[in-house]
């Protein structure tokens, strides 16, 4: 029985010729990550164990990105306790204040993870990674305070979905947009432990931003991991970002899949979740009348230049609408630096919004955003639950980059095709 590209990673980092799906395995790690959330927790884990040293100083990385700069005492200790903790066992890639920027960009952007590479994190959107064919994927706490003592992890072998991604999207239909229609197609729990295959002649027509997006919000199908095979764009994008080597793996002809779904891209329209699951979701077309109060641009799904310039194309010569707040976030530092280059910082004041430091800042109702009650945003990230940006009793509304900057313009849910 031939195997998946997952299947095929995961057996070559547990010494294996082959693995099945449902099989448990030890697999060796190439990166274990945590933030200023999760990380602490790890920490005092760790601290229980026999261990005095993590397994490998160069393949741990620890980013402070959810309340950096700090937003109060609580958020303050966190990072004191992991800059601590990389202090003492002199970790390589530890990001702070300067240098940090929003985890999983961040870790792409300095060349850390590569094709065929196995990654876990504490931080339930570490899939992101798949964009570059690496199999990576969020874990506990405890796992990742494992994972840094020993190297290893266990995992149960994934079984798939293929997802045949045909044709060329129209303007405006984005990553974002595909992934919220096979959300909306399949469910929060359609792909629940499965790893999200993504193959076709469609990704030629997908940015590595594109690829990076629907990647990171294959955990809000409930999949283990997503993953695009390698191509051109893929290796020209590790080769400008890293120095490391990467191995290919491609899927064997025979491998088994409990399900092929195909989507024709061009038939696709710029896609919007409703509250309060990202599986409620209605294309722009049927949207109706939904007046919004703020409007976030950002996160660790949408933080990155190809975002930054798409939402700079639709705002340009246009001002946000009264009463409506703006909030433009890049999620890196050398992604902001890029949005000054270029004049998008300029374009986006012009326009009268904000923009932020690097941070995870509102996606998870942290800081630099939250919503009172009753109050709507429109968000580039990738969750809506009940109270994910602040209070219970507000609402949040997933779309792409171009959909919340026009609808930033208008004051309601809007496509750029409106203004």
């Amino acid at each position: 029985m031939g195997m998946t590209m997952t299947q095929k990673i995961l057996a070559a980092h547990a010494g294996l010729s082959e693995v099945a799906a449902g099989q448990l395995i030890e697999a060796d790690l190439d990166l274990v990550l945590g933030n200023d959330v999760t990380t602490p927790v790890a920490i005092r884990e760790m601290e229980k164990m026999t261990v005095k040293d993590v397994y490998d100083r160069d393949k741990i990385a620890l980013v402070m990105d959810h309340f950096t700069p700090n937003k109060d005492i609580k958020s303050a200790e966190n990072c004191k306790c992991v800059r601590e903790f990389a202090k003492k066992h002199d970790v390589t890639n530890y990001f702070d204040v300067g240098e940090m920027g929003i985890e999983h960009a961040l870790l792409p952007e300095r060349g850390l993870v590569v094709a065929g590479d196995t990654v876990i994190g504490a931080d339930s959107h570490t899939c992101t990674y798949g964009a570059l064919g690496a199999f990576s994927t969020g874990v506990g706490s405890t796992d990742m305070a494992a994972g840094m003592a020993t190297g290893k992890a266990w995992f149960k072998v994934p079984s798939a979905i293929r997802f045949i991604l045909t044709g060329k999207p129209a303007k405006w239909v984005s990553g974002k947009d595909i992934i919220l229609h096979i959300i909306g197609k399949i469910g929060v729990d359609g792909a629940l432990y499965k790893s999200m295959e993504f193959v076709g002649d469609g990704i030629a027509h997908l940015s590595m931003d594109d690829r990076f997006t629907m990647a990171n919000m294959a955990i809000e199908a409930g999949g283990k991991n997503g993953i695009f095979p390698v191509d051109e764009k893929t290796v020209a994008y590790m080769k400008e970002h890293s120095a490391k080597p990467f191995t290919v793996y491609e899927a064997d002809e025979d491998a088994e899949y409990d399900e092929t779904i195909t989507i024709d891209l061009s038939t696709l329209r710029p896609t919007v979740s409703f509250p309060h699951l990202p599986e409620n979701t209605r294309t722009i077309d049927e949207v109706g009348d939904v007046a919004i109060d703020q409007a976030v641009i950002g996160s660790c799904t949408n933080g990155r230049i190809d975002d930054m310039r798409i939402a700079a194309k639709v705002l340009e010569g246009h001002h946000v609408a009264k009463g409506v707040r703006a909030i433009v976030i890049p999620a890196t530092q050398k992604v902001y630096l890029q949005m000054l280059e270029e004049g998008l910082t300029k374009i986006f004041i012009e326009a009268g919004a904000i923009v932020s430091t690097p941070t995870c800042g509102p996606c998870l109702g942290g800081h630099m955003g939250v919503l009172a009650k009753g109050e709507r945003a429109i968000s580039t990230t990738n969750r809506n639950f009940v109270g994910r940006m602040g209070h219970p009793e507000s609402e949040v509304y997933l779309a792409s980059p171009a959909v919340a900057a026009a609808s930033a313009v208008t004051g309601k849910i809007s496509g750029p095709e409106e203004l």
